[in-house]
């Protein structure tokens, strides 16, 4: 695999959107209607774990792991919803917080208090009534920036919203379109827990002034547009700003070959938006046993381990391992922009609606 498809796998953790075709599968093969020893795993395109961790998972409890991914997250949400009479598995991996309010809405998850959803961090925890769904990990929406383009010209790298709107930023920032791509939409919603239900669209305004680019997904964005970034240099991208992860400088550092003492690039921190995402038994899966166990296990301590460096995410288990790489070139943000799901379940789709017609036309 080259070093391109190893950040994008990487980097994608948090269900960006990508182009793979739906219905892919792995871990296994067949029907688990039909076979009570097999559990299956519904998921957005990046979920990834090591082969030794499913196998154990695997011998201890009797259950043949199947995979089946389904394109991007609100792609596979979207499927899974549509489905949800007849779903194709029995686990939903995926849904994150800006989409929360639509699965749960619609039904798609029935209750399950997972064993060890004690030790979950308490910030992440959601839904404590009826415990449908299960935090599994978070990570942080921010600009990226790379570092050799502001050295060069002798300019200090942005690091807040404010920042953005500076003319020495005029046309060097690209982000993903909010209506179609996970890390858009979150930035989006960065921009509203900043400035207000009434204040984003002027915040807007005055970044569409300041010449954002915005493409459909972080695939387009990171890996094409964005000069800081392994695959951006390769297609010739020109923009030093970049909406994507703040997993992504470690990502950077961990595939490339030689490996560099420090990060080519950094994170605006001031810039950043929480996402979380869950896990949750489908509401008519065929194999509930083996999806109950199939959770326990990915808020297990050794999948909590195992997680980061598979799909360059944060654990959310208390006392999980965080990887020396993440600390080292790329910390969570210390005050990150936040929501409540039931406020974006109010508001998103008004606002991205919004959004498109202020940015886009």
């Amino acid at each position: 695999m080259s070093t391109t498809k190893k950040i994008t796998a990487a980097a994608v953790g948090l269900g960006l959107v990508t182009l793979s075709a739906c219905g892919s599968s792995e871990s296994g093969s067949g029907d688990a209607s039909a076979d009570s020893k097999t559990v299956t795993l519904v998921s957005h395109d990046s979920f990834a774990a090591s082969k030794s961790v499913i196998k154990d998972f695997e011998k201890q409890s009797g259950y043949k792991v199947k995979v089946l991914k389904d394109g991007d997250a609100g792609q596979a949400v979207n499927k899974a919803i549509l489905t949800k009479d007849n779903p194709q598995g029995d686990v939903f991996f995926g849904v994150d917080n800006t989409l929360l309010s639509r699965a749960l809405d619609n039904g798609l998850f029935q209750s399950y208090e997972a064993k060890g959803a004690d030790l979950i961090l308490p910030e992440y925890r959601v839904d404590q009534d009826k415990h449908r769904v299960t935090p599994i990990d978070t990570g942080d929406i921010c600009v990226n920036y790379d570092k050799s383009y502001f050295s060069k010209h002798k300019l200090t790298p942005p690091q807040s919203f404010d920042d953005l709107l500076k003319p020495a930023y005029k046309n060097l920032l690209v982000t993903e379109n909010a209506a179609t791509s996970s890390p858009g939409l979150g930035f989006l919603l960065g921009t509203a827990a900043k400035y207000g239900d009434d204040g984003w669209p002027d915040y807007w305004k005055k970044l569409k002034a300041n010449g954002v680019k915005v493409v459909d997904g972080w695939e387009q964005a990171y890996n094409e547009e964005f000069s800081g970034s392994a695959g951006g240099k390769k297609a010739g991208g020109d923009r030093p700003l970049a909406v994507s992860y703040a997993s992504s400088p470690p990502a950077e550092v961990v595939f490339a070959d030689p490996k560099p003492k420090t990060a080519p690039t950094g994170v605006a921190t001031g810039t950043c938006f929480r996402q979380v995402e869950y896990a949750g038994l489908l509401s008519n899966a065929k194999n509930a046993k083996g999806g109950k166990a199939l959770i326990d296990f990915l808020v297990s301590k050794k999948f909590q381990d195992d997680m980061p460096l598979n799909m360059f995410v944060y654990p959310v288990r208390e006392a999980a391992q965080v990887p020396e790489e993440f600390v080292k070139f790329g910390p969570q943000a210390e005050d990150p922009e936040t929501m409540d799901p039931a406020k974006i379940a109010d508001n998103r789709d008004e606002w991205v609606k919004s959004w498109t017609s202020l940015v886009l036309k």
